[in-house]
């Protein structure tokens, strides 16, 4: 049975459109962080405060982004629209 990954897609606040996925059940990260992933700089980790300067993109904004994790990561996504906070 394939892992599913819980994730999260928000986009910046500041009007640029670049979008962030917050991927949960990856363990690599720092304690206290989130694996993210966006087109531009790829794997990393980011902060809970990433909802700060961030809003819920829509399903159209995030659709390209789901698209290259799951086609070549090989995620098995179920996207929600919150973070649940650790």
């Amino acid at each position: 049975m394939e892992e599913i990954t819980k994730v999260v897609f928000r986009k910046f606040k500041d009007g640029e459109k670049e979008v962030i996925a917050i991927l949960f059940s990856v363990s690599d990260v720092n304690p206290g962080n989130y694996m993210s992933y966006m087109h531009v700089g790829q794997h990393g980790e980011t902060t809970q405060d990433i909802t700060s300067f961030t809003k819920l993109a829509t399903k159209e904004e995030y659709s390209d982004l789901k698209k290259e994790l799951e086609t070549h990561f090989g995620y098995k996504l179920k996207v929600y629209r919150k973070i649940q906070r650790r």
